[in-house]
Parts: structure tokens; C-alpha cells; sequence
């Protein structure tokens, strides 16, 4: 008689029932609660059609000033206002460029040139050249939005050499409504100080 209980197999020992229901019970519970906790915490990667989210805020959420310039991607041209090859390049890159993501960088006109000794500029086409730089960083600084200002610049570049004519400027201002006597204020301010430190100062950027 041993041998043979000896002999018997053993059967595994199943849980019952009673002590099915809670394990299973708690496997439900530990799933709800990792959804429940991924779902609310785990935020899906931003798309390009919710650019906000790169931020860390909402896209309904205001933001301040500082937050929205660190959305945007410098972009800038360096030219020069008697150049030929800077026309082509406005019409041919810039423009197509700023059609596309004008919403999305903040563009900037840079100005090629020269310093010299006496806190000058000395321009490649001559000073008829640095005028119209002087003209043309105005108009950005008059009115900012690229929209308005790159428009003017196109303007003028398509006629370069006839630059800085007043003609010629009195009819891109009247075409992108910018107020030519506010424009000319600006070029003559303090004698000239004011156009040729902006000048200068766009100069020495270029050439940094």
C-alpha cells in the first residue's frame, strides 16, 4: 500500500475560486490605474500642426512677448541696395521663402559694407549705395512687419540703379504704404547720425 501512494502522481495544485477572484480583481485594478495615470501624464510629441506644445503650454494659453519671439526662426538676408545678384536673390529665394514662413521666423535685412576710421561706411556701389541702405533700414525700423518693409525693398531692388532717386522711393512708399516724409526724417535725423550709426551698426553685424 505505500509503495503504491508512493507511486501516484502528483496533481498540481490549482487556487480556488475564492483566491482567483481577488488576484484577478487586483490585475484589473493595477491595469485601470496604469492607463488611467499613462493617459493623463504621458503627453503625445508635438506635431507641426500644434507647434505650441514644443513649449510646454497649451496652444490656448496666452503667451508673453519673450515666449512667442522664441517660436520664431532667425532668418537674414545680407545685401546690398545697388547689388544685382542681391535682387536675384530677393526675388528668387527670400521671397518665395517668406511667402511659405513668413508666420514662423523673424526676418531680418542686413547690410554688406565697409567701416572705416572716421566711423563711416564705406559702400561697394558707392554712396549712392549707402543711401539706399540708409532708406531701406528705416523702412524696418518704421514698420517692422516683414510683410511691408521686404515689400519696399523689392521695390526699389527690381530699379537698383536708380536708386536712391526720389522718384523712385516716393513710388515704392506709395505702393507699400509707408509715409515717405517719415522715411526721409528718419535718413536725416541728427544730420545723417541716425541712418549711418544704423548702417554702421548693420555693417559690423554682417561682418561678425
Amino acid at each position: 500500500m505505500d509503495e503504491k501512494r508512493a507511486m501516484s502522481p502528483i496533481r498540481p495544485s490549482c487556487p480556488s475560486r475564492r483566491t482567483r477572484l481577488p488576484i484577478t480583481l487586483a490585475l484589473a485594478g493595477l491595469c485601470l490605474y496604469l492607463f488611467y495615470h499613462v493617459h493623463i501624464y504621458v503627453h503625445p510629441l508635438p506635431t507641426i500642426a500644434d507647434p505650441d506644445r514644443w513649449y510646454g503650454a497649451p496652444a490656448s494659453e496666452p503667451t508673453s512677448p519673450v515666449q512667442a519671439s522664441r517660436k520664431l526662426v532667425p532668418l537674414e538676408a545680407h545685401i546690398m541696395s545697388k547689388c544685382p545678384d542681391a535682387r536675384d536673390c530677393l526675388r528668387d529665394m527670400v521671397l518665395p521663402a517668406m511667402m511659405r514662413v513668413h508666420d514662423k521666423v523673424n526676418f531680418t535685412l542686413s547690410f554688406i559694407g565697409t567701416p572705416t576710421e572716421n566711423d563711416g561706411v564705406s559702400c561697394k556701389h558707392g554712396p549712392a549705395e549707402c543711401l539706399g541702405n540708409i532708406l531701406e533700414l528705416c523702412a524696418q525700423r518704421l514698420y517692422p512687419d516683414p510683410k511691408t518693409y521686404l515689400g519696399f525693398v523689392m521695390c526699389l531692388t527690381r530699379n537698383y540703379k536708380e536708386i536712391p532717386q526720389r522718384t523712385l522711393i516716393e513710388d515704392c512708399a506709395l505702393e507699400h504704404a509707408i509715409d515717405f516724409d517719415e522715411l526721409n526724417d528718419c535718413a536725416a535725423e541728427d544730420d545723417g547720425a541716425l541712418g549711418m550709426g544704423m548702417l554702421r551698426d548693420s555693417v559690423r553685424r554682417t561682418l561678425a
